[in-house]
């Protein structure tokens, strides 16, 4: 008879805003969408094909072909994906926390049986494991904050200034018309 499910260890997953531990190891890594605001995406990508459509036009004028090809609207409203791993630390009273910490940080970062303190959120799901959305390793005094990418860097730097001259077109087009 196996008795390994008989002094299974408990796993708190709700704790306070910070939670201070030694460091036991990190979980298996997934990946998570970011879910991008349809309303918000159709004004970017809505402005960006403003500048866009002149653009073509003028390159068409001077040469033949247009600019390079662009993400399609599916593509970007999937939105971007950032790395979740679960992490466990144990606590002086010997209680053993899950906590999920979403975004990279260095694999040297931290080590089994450093002392930690997280700065936690609760997530939206009420069943996932609060947030650390600030690692503190107090054995080598190096603060960590996970970086996740963001709807921004998703669009990415061409598409947004793209949409920025794309309304400055369309301001400067309307003020046109209604003088």
């Amino acid at each position: 008879m196996d008795d390994t499910g008989l002094y299974r260890e408990q796993i708190l997953r709700h704790a306070g805003p910070v939670i201070t531990g030694r460091f036991l190891g990190y979980q298996a890594s997934y990946t998570r969408e970011v879910k991008v605001g349809q309303p918000l995406l159709l004004a970017v990508v809505a402005a960006a094909a403003i500048a866009q459509g002149l653009l073509t036009l003028a390159l068409s004028a001077l040469r033949s072909g247009g600019p390079g090809a662009r993400r399609t609207f599916k593509e970007l409203k999937k939105g971007p994906e950032y790395l979740v791993t679960p992490l466990r630390l144990r606590d002086d009273q010997g209680q053993t926390y899950e906590v999920e910490m979403h975004g990279h940080l260095p694999v040297s970062a931290l080590h089994r049986g450093d002392l930690v303190q997280l700065r936690t959120q609760p997530q939206k799901d009420p069943h996932l494991p609060v947030k650390a959305w600030q690692v503190l390793n107090l054995t080598t005094l190096q603060p960590l904050t996970p970086r996740v990418p963001t709807l921004w860097s998703h669009l990415g730097p061409g598409l947004l200034i793209q949409a920025l001259a794309g309304v400055a077109l369309a301001g400067v087009l309307a003020a046109a018309w209604l003088a």
